[in-house]
């Protein structure tokens, strides 16, 4: 055989190259056309145990016909029956009922395969059920192969997601070796498929998916699995998919041979590469995947042969035959992604899991192109320093950025429609009466975004704009609106008028080719009197959304609208269009009043609450946001479809619940995938998942929908919290090129500097953030009050918080208030101060209930003794319905069981917290508890993921508020765990800590740490 590094010519089973001393692989074509066997030979592939490859009476060649993959020379000769039979009398003592190690009791088996057979087992140490994996002795008494297993390991160990079955630790007792792993209530995806025979497209999209997401944390991680099967991947209950078996296939690999069996791959799943022996990358697992997609999809294998090692060397040189050329009912675009997967050679295939994620969300979605629209932007705010762009420019980027959206790949989902982006321009009132002033066009918006592919452009930026026309206007006239629509690349202008007639009201209205003048639709309607005139709307705009392209009938679109043009009187729509154009001014506190009074004047006006929530979520008042939201949602049958999702989407993630709000946005996006606001949103509940490359590929799409500073501050913030600082360093930098008065492009540039420990430079960059109004300088005061208790300055740290917590009360901003308490309770415990701590968490409380002020008001209770008090916030948080709150509760409990010495309930309590929400947090408690429990290896993991995910502690909960303070004391936790562990290298942690807190002397831990390095 050729060597595949120098292609010098070896003896077939040469173990390595006799010139360059590269490990040779025979792959498993090449030796069975060299042994040649009978042509009626039966081919067993699946999950053949090495003992049953050596039946009495058969031959080294029946061995091959009954291998899936590779067989190393070395292993050739089958052990002898005395071997096998002490083996086999060592797994009996393994079973039900029985004790492994005094620590493991065996539950029940859950299955056997190549490797050896699967458990489920109670570990008694930490009270936690695991999977419990037995290693064949035969496999276990080859040392080179048990050393190659244990590097594996803990490389594949260091791979922690929510789609990924995780591995503790590599253990052996009685001569047994084993490993244990993570337990999924749930089926494996073959079972699933057995019963089902096939899958809904969306339901099998969604699996894939997932697998996706596990497969970009592996392949991150350099881990490529190599034996992806529906076997091993797992379902709950819940629709979780877990991905199991990383690192297993490549540690039996060994002087680059590989053990026969199902051990290395499986070949209906196998890739060309990995039949012809050749080099595997994540690739190779893409195409794996592909293959389980189709099956998914249509129940059936590709590559149909009559014998396996036909099917394996047929997909060396055959493409896999078009997916709805075996089931037609599957969508096309989802059987071009099948044979993308499927390319014979890997450059052709998807280049990466993130990009067979994004083809599929493409499909969930329809299609995205360039689109704006008016709606809130949740959570954060700032304006485009907007400037003007040469008409014939900007239609040009126009086009180029939708063909480039349209064309992310080179497969295409079907639209009903394109999108069409509309503005609305200032209805000429004629009649004298101030109440129609500003109270149509904000109604004409919803009423145009009942269609799907309609978007509302945000009329206070094209008012800004207005103004930086040649002739400036304050007015949003027919003319000045074109002009600005030409700059902005939108396609249609609606104008209109309102008169008077006798006792009736006449609104007419025509809709314009922004570029040529042209009449699209011209529209009349008569309202009885003045307030009917805003139930007619529906019926106007009905005519315009038929000539944009909407083939809704007239009578479904008036029945949809439903009530949600109904008011108690015009004078009501009239406020909320006031408070809408304070909204687009950035007069949010007048915005705030005005909403109040439309809501006063008519307790039933839906977006009246839902104005006030999003006024108070820019304002930093979460509580009084969810109770805005809350109010909101008593009214949703007076919405339109889309406002009922972006409401609803606002409710749950104004109350912390997460995984709801995901559901919610995404649904807004799948069916209005132009909504940028929609993307925008989803990307923040996406973040506080820590799901950071979704998050980051929204506010990608939010930003080339609908360029600003907002958005492409998410992907700077985004990529610092999931570890990439430079990206995240040189998107903040663009931010402040573009926006240079973003208080969000300072702050994700602080963020980007911390991560890679720039510490000047990020003092820096928060002090000019000081000059940025009163919200900046409140921001600046918090991340400078960070940058402190990140050095261990704790006395700096304690003024200046205290300083920022006095500006935000006489402010009357409650909530921002209350967080300082809370750091400033947190820098207190620091200083040993136990009664200042507990006078600044009793402050935090007092001024919030937000549930990241109780859950660090009850930590530092449970560190300051004060059990009642931590056990009565984590009672309250327990009792709420969102996981974020759940999870917070869980994490507190435990810190009341270490406070207890009981460090088993710790673990136990913080690994269910962690199943809620994984945070940075709580894998951070997990990793103290179990260093209190001595178990030392498992608190190893739990800190390296700590240091691995740092980047989260720019901010812990995900709110862009500084936080990085809590990061250090990782190192001396770390330090105390490999100390236990016996490893030499522990005083290095120590001496990390010593560097950043060392210098300014206030940290009560240097003492203990000179003594332990012996200074």
């Amino acid at each position: 055989m050729d060597c595949p590094h120098c292609k010098t010519s070896n003896p077939v089973g040469a173990a390595t190259c006799g010139s360059c001393h590269t490990p040779l692989t025979t792959s498993a074509i090449t030796a069975v056309a060299q042994l040649t066997p009978p042509a009626d030979s039966a081919v067993t592939i699946v999950d053949v145990p090495p003992d049953r490859l050596y039946k009495s009476g058969q031959t080294t060649l029946d061995g091959f016909a009954a291998s899936t993959m590779e067989i190393p020379t070395a292993w050739s000769v089958p052990p002898s029956p005395e071997g096998y039979q002490d083996a086999r009398a060592s797994l009996a003592s393994v079973k039900p009922g029985s004790l492994l190690g005094n620590r493991y009791e065996i539950v029940k088996i859950l299955g056997e395969g190549g490797m050896g057979a699967v458990y489920q087992a109670r570990d008694r140490e930490l009270d936690r059920t695991v999977a419990l994996k037995v290693i064949r002795p035969e496999l276990a008494g080859q040392p080179e192969i048990l050393q190659r297993f244990k590097q594996e390991l803990i490389l594949a160990r260091k791979v922690t997601h929510r789609n990924v079955i995780r591995i503790f630790d590599l253990g052996e007792a009685s001569g047994i070796k084993f490993i244990t792993m993570e337990f999924i209530e749930g089926q494996d995806l073959k079972s699933v498929l057995a019963q089902s025979g096939k899958l809904p497209p969306e339901r099998a999209a969604g699996i894939v998916q997932q697998v996706c997401l596990a497969l970009e944390a592996a392949h991150s991680e350099g881990v490529v699995h190599r034996d992806l099967k529906p076997q091993n991947i797992m379902m709950d209950a819940q629709g979780r998919v877990a991905v199991m078996d990383f690192g297993i296939a490549r540690s039996l690999e060994f002087g680059g041979m590989t053990q026969t069996g199902a051990l290395i791959g499986t070949p209906e799943y196998m890739s060309p590469e990995q039949v012809r022996g050749e080099h595997v990358d994540a690739r190779s697992d893409l195409f794996t995947l592909g293959i389980i997609f189709q099956e998914l999809l249509t129940g059936k294998l590709p590559y149909a042969a009559a014998t396996a090692m036909a099917s394996m060397f047929k997909r060396t040189t055959e493409r896999a035959p078009s997916v709805r050329m075996l089931d037609p009912s599957v969508p096309p675009y989802l059987s071009e992604i099948c044979a993308k997967c499927l390319e014979i050679d890997p450059n052709a295939r998807f280049q990466s899991a993130r990009e067979l994620y994004d083809a599929l969300e493409d499909w969930n979605r329809g299609s995205g192109t360039t689109v704006r629209l008016q709606a809130v932007r949740w959570v954060r705010q700032g304006l485009r320093g907007w400037r003007w762009v040469a008409a014939g420019a900007a239609l040009a980027l126009l086009a180029i950025t939708a063909f480039i959206l349209r064309n992310r790949f080179s497969l295409k989902p079907a639209t009903a429609h394109a999108p069409v982006t509309v503005l609305v321009a200032d209805f000429t009132n004629h009649t004298g009466d101030p109440v129609f002033d500003n109270t149509l066009e904000p109604m004409f918006n919803v009423a145009l975004e009942g269609a799907s592919f309609i978007n509302a452009y945000n009329r206070g930026n094209a008012r800004k704009l207005a103004e930086k026309l040649p002739n400036p206007t304050e007015k949003l006239d027919e003319q000045p609106a074109r002009l600005v629509a030409l700059s902005q690349g939108i396609s249609t202008v609606i104008a209109g008028e309102i008169s008077r007639r006798g006792n009736n009201y006449a609104v007419s209205a025509i809709a314009l080719d922004a570029a040529t003048g042209n009449v699209v639709a011209q529209t009349e309607a008569t309202a009885a009197n003045k307030d009917a005139v805003v139930g007619i709307v529906p019926k106007l705009v009905a005519p315009i959304r038929k000539a944009l392209g909407d083939a809704t009938p007239e009578s479904a679109q008036l029945e949809r609208a439903g009530g949600a043009f109904t008011a108690a009187s015009l004078e009501v729509v009239h406020q909320y269009g006031l408070a809408m154009e304070e909204q687009f001014a950035g007069k949010t506190g007048d915005a705030l009043k005005s909403f109040g009074k439309t809501a006063e004047l008519d307790p039933n006006f839906a977006r009246a609450y839902s104005g006030m929530a999003a006024a108070a979520i820019r304002l930093d008042r979460p509580a009084d946001a969810e109770k805005y939201i809350k109010s909101a949602m008593e009214h949703v049958d007076r919405m339109t479809d889309r406002e009922r999702y972006r409401v609803r989407g606002l409710y749950y993630g104004t109350t912390g619940n997460w995984e709801k709000c995901a559901e919610e946005y995404g649904a807004l996006v799948k069916s209005y995938p132009g909504d940028n606001i929609g993307h925008n949103n989803l990307a923040i509940c996406l973040s506080k998942l820590r799901n950071f490359p979704g998050a980051i590929a929204e506010a990608r799409l939010d930003n080339q929908m609908h360029p600003n500073a907002l958005a492409q501050s998410d992907v700077s913030l985004f990529a610092s919290y999931s570890g990439d600082f430079q990206n995240g360093e040189a998107q903040a930098r663009e931010v402040r090129q573009l926006y240079p008065s973003s208080e969000y492009g300072y702050l994700a540039l602080a963020f980007a500097q911390l991560g890679q420990e720039k510490l000047t430079d990020a003092s820096d960059t928060y002090t000019q953030l000081a000059q940025l109004g009163e919200h900046g300088a409140s921001l600046s005061n918090w991340g400078l009050a960070d940058m402190a208790l990140f050095q261990g300055r704790f006395a700096d740290a304690v003024r200046m918080l205290e300083k920022g917590a006095s500006s935000d009360l006489a402010a009357k901003n409650n909530d921002a208030a209350a967080e300082k308490f809370a750091t400033l309770a947190y820098a207190q415990l620091w200083m040993q101060r136990k009664a200042p701590a507990i006078a600044a968490a009793d402050n935090a409380l007092a001024n919030s209930q937000s549930v990241k002020v109780r859950l660090l008001s009850a930590l530092v209770y449970a560190e300051t003794g004060q059990q009642a008090k931590a056990q009565k916030v984590a009672e309250s948080l327990a009792s709420e319905v969102q996981s974020e709150a759940q999870a917070d509760a869980k994490i507190i409990e435990a810190d009341l069981a270490l406070s207890r010495k009981d460090a088993t309930q710790a673990v136990r309590t913080l690994t269910e917290a962690d199943t809620l929400l994984d945070t940075w947090l709580g894998h951070f408690e997990l990793g103290r508890a179990y260093l209190e429990a001595n178990a030392f290896a498992e608190a190893d993991s739990e800190f390296d993921q700590c240091l691995k995910r740092r980047g989260e502690t720019l901010s812990l909960f995900m709110d862009d508020v500084p936080s990085y303070g809590f990061f250090p004391p990782v190192y001396y936790y770390q330090a105390r765990v490999r100390e236990g562990l016996k490893s030499p290298g522990f005083a290095e942690s120590y001496r990390t800590y010593l560097s950043i807190r060392g210098q300014a002397g206030e940290d009560p831990l240097l003492a203990d740490i000179r003594r332990r390095l012996g200074q």
